[in-house]
């Protein structure tokens, strides 16, 4: 081994201890952009839409705004005309850009079952129905993780939410939760 090398990797064991320190220390939910979601977002929430009826849960997909950019030429000075007619200087522009809302940002608010309906039961239970639909792959661990939220995300997508959240509706259609009866009249 030459001088040259014993100096890199001399150098290099406490660099690699000092960013495996350095990652240790950080928090995965604010790697992404050092903010926490909104709640009712990643998961449930009582803090639902205006007039949400007390003790209810829910979730919500956030349609963003469209923002265009609209570009303008401004006349700045305008032409010179000689006095036979012709042109002796042509206009002068400067190109305006301005960024114009198309649609205002919109909360898609839908009812969700608390979170203390979600024990480990009901959890196995939605990724069964989720796995005999093809939609879960994992393990069945009774765990709402990753895996789970992306089986009811690709499930709901098709009529429902596009979210991780579990809907309401989507609990009773796939049979976890009961469907409520209308009085008959």
């Amino acid at each position: 081994m030459s001088e040259g090398e014993r100096v890199n990797n001399a150098y290099r064991v406490p660099l690699i201890m000092v960013l495996c320190i350095g990652l240790a220390g950080c928090d995965p939910a604010t790697l992404g952009g050092g903010e926490k979601p909104e709640p009712g977002v990643v998961e449930a929430t009582r803090d639902g839409p205006p007039g949400a009826s007390p003790g209810t849960c829910w979730g919500r997909t956030v349609s963003p705004a469209v923002i265009e950019t609209v570009t303008n030429q401004v006349q700045v000075k305008p032409a010179q005309v000689n006095s036979d007619g012709t042109i002796g200087a042509p206009p002068v522009y400067r190109t305006e850009a301005r960024q114009q809302i198309v649609s205002q940002r919109v909360d898609n608010w839908f009812e969700t079952p608390c979170p203390e309906a979600l024990s480990a039961e009901f959890n196995s239970s939605l990724q069964r129905a989720l796995s005999v639909r093809g939609y879960y792959i994992g393990q069945i661990n009774g765990k709402m993780d990753a895996g789970t939220r992306a089986a009811v995300q690709a499930f709901q997508r098709l009529d429902g939410p596009d979210s991780g959240v579990l809907s309401l509706a989507t609990a009773r259609k796939l049979g976890l939760i009961a469907v409520e009866r209308t009085p008959s009249e």
